[in-house]
């Protein structure tokens, strides 16, 4: 099967730190792809280089076998950012119908996909209320809908369940299941250990490279550990929680 992205021998620096060194990774479609590190290993500068946000100082990205061009890529991608880029002052379907109008949803769509999302997120009861009232959890979930809001082939998630509880976690996890069974392929980061358990694939990543890249039990089965955090720990005693 052909990958939906290639990492071909990619480097990342800014000024005089090295991001990320001579990562070479493929995606294939309809999978959920996990990016599992600690804090400041490299984690969103890789989900930025697949979306075209950073270019690569060395190596090249490509997106269903042509090189990545963000311009051709948007249409078909959604995209959720560490931090929430929401209007405060506007309602949660102000800004869900601000989104659709960008991607030329028609109308009849548009109530049926903002039902669909915020009923996903669990926040149809909340949807005409000013986001400067929703809490932070719920803001985490309003940008999760406003990402699966066009009907995207391809989901790039930057720890979109920070701040989420376990048991909406759970069911948001459910969701992502069942989207994946619709063919569409999901790349998310985490370093939450249950999560990285329901990924398909993961990549894991320590001081800027990828020390395993394989289903999770194949991966612990590698190292001849019983969880994903010994994997790590083996390798330089870096845990998850850093």
């Amino acid at each position: 099967m052909d990958s939906i992205i290639q990492l071909n021998a990619i480097s990342k620096s800014f000024k005089n730190q090295d991001v990320l060194n001579d990562i070479s990774l493929d995606i294939q479609p309809g999978e959920i792809y996990g990016l599992l590190g600690p804090s400041g290993s490299g984690k969103t500068t890789m989900i930025k280089m697949m979306i075209g946000l950073e270019l690569p100082s060395e190596g090249s990205v490509t997106f269903k076998g042509k090189e990545l061009k963000a311009k051709d890529l948007y249409p078909s991608i959604g995209y959720m950012a560490q931090s929430d880029a929401l209007y405060e002052e506007l309602t949660a379907k102000e800004n869900l119908l601000f989104t659709a109008s960008l991607y030329g949803l028609s109308k009849s769509k548009r109530k049926k996909q903002i039902e669909k999302v915020m009923e996903m997120v669990d926040l149809l009861p909340h949807l005409d209320k000013p986001v400067s009232q929703y809490s932070g959890g719920m803001k985490r979930r309003l940008s999760l809908a406003i990402a699966l809001l066009h009907d995207p082939d391809v989901l790039f998630l930057d720890e979109p369940t920070v701040g989420i509880d376990p048991v909406l976690r759970k069911e948001i996890w459910d969701g992502f299941h069942a989207l994946k069974e619709e063919g569409r392929t999901i790349i998310i980061t985490t370093h939450v250990m249950d999560e990285a358990e329901r990924c398909d694939r993961l990549g894991l990543l320590q001081h800027g490279k990828i020390i395993s890249s394989d289903t999770p039990d194949a991966i612990k089965s590698q190292y001849g550990v019983n969880s994903i955090e010994d994997v790590f720990l083996k390798n330089g005693g870096v845990s998850l929680e850093n």
